[in-house]
C-alpha cells in the first residue's frame, strides 16, 4: 500500500507542530516552516487554515489524499457529527490500534510491524495497516512475535497510557477494542471542523 517516503521532519515545520516523535530535535531546531520565506511573515488566508489542519491530520495518521477523501466521504454519511466519525475512522486503523496500544513507538512502526505480518485479529493474520478494527476485537501478536526487540522495547520505554477505549493486557500482549472513541477520548490536536469546512466547499 502506498506510503509518505519524504522527510517528516520538513512535514512538520511547515504544519508549525511536531507530527513525528521521532524527528524532535530536528523540530527544535528549526521550528520555522521550510524554504526562503519559512520566517518571514505570511498572510494567511482561510483556506491556507484549513488545508494546513487537513494535511496536518492525513501526516499523523500515514494517510494519502486519495484514501483520506475516501474516510471523509464514509464520515458525512454517518449520523453524527463529521469531524467527529473521521475521526473515529482513523482511529479504528489496526496500526493505530497497536500505536494506542503502546505496542509501538510511533505509528510507522506500528504500520511496519502490521506489514509483516506479526499482528493477528480475533487469532486471525491481518497484515493490512488500514484494516477497520470493531467494538469486541481482540488484537494481539504472533506467538513466535511477541519478544520482538522493537515490540519490547516499546513496552519498556514508552511513557504514555493506553487509551480508555482499550483494555491492554501487556503480559500477553494483546489489546481488545471495548467502545467506539469519543472525541473526548481522542488526544490528537487537531481542529477537525476546519476540515469540515474545507471539504464543504
Amino acid at each position: 500500500m502506498a506510503r509518505y517516503t519524504g522527510p517528516r521532519t520538513k512535514v512538520s515545520r511547515r504544519s508549525r507542530q511536531l507530527l513525528d516523535e521521532n524527528k524532535a530535535k530536528y523540530f527544535d531546531r528549526r521550528p520555522y516552516p521550510p524554504g526562503d520565506h519559512g520566517r518571514g511573515r505570511i498572510r494567511e488566508s482561510q483556506y491556507l487554515v484549513q488545508l494546513r489542519e487537513k494535511q496536518k491530520l492525513r501526516h499523523i495518521y500515514g494517510v494519502l489524499e486519495k484514501q483520506f477523501r475516501r474516510y471523509y466521504k464514509e464520515a458525512n454519511r454517518r449520523n453524527e457529527i463529521t469531524g467527529t466519525a473521521l475521526l473515529q475512522i482513523l482511529e479504528s486503523r489496526l496500526d493505530n490500534v497497536v500505536y494506542r496500544s503502546c505496542l509501538a513507538r510511533t505509528r510507522p512502526q506500528a504500520r511496519q510491524l502490521v506489514n509483516h505480518g506479526h499482528f493477528l485479529v480475533n487469532g486471525k493474520k491481518v497484515d493490512i495497516p488500514s484494516y477497520q478494527v470493531r467494538v469486541g476485537d481482540v488484537v494481539s501478536i504472533k506467538e513466535r512475535s511477541k519478544d520482538t526487540f522493537s515490540v519490547q522495547h516499546a513496552i519498556d520505554t514508552i511513557d504514555r497510557s493506553a487509551p480508555e477505549w482499550l483494555d491492554v493486557n501487556v503480559e500477553e500482549r494483546a489489546a481488545t477494542v471495548t467502545l467506539v472513541p469519543s472525541r473526548e477520548q481522542i488526544d490528537t490536536e487537531i481542529k477537525e471542523q476546519l476540515i469540515v469546512e474545507l471539504y464543504s466547499k
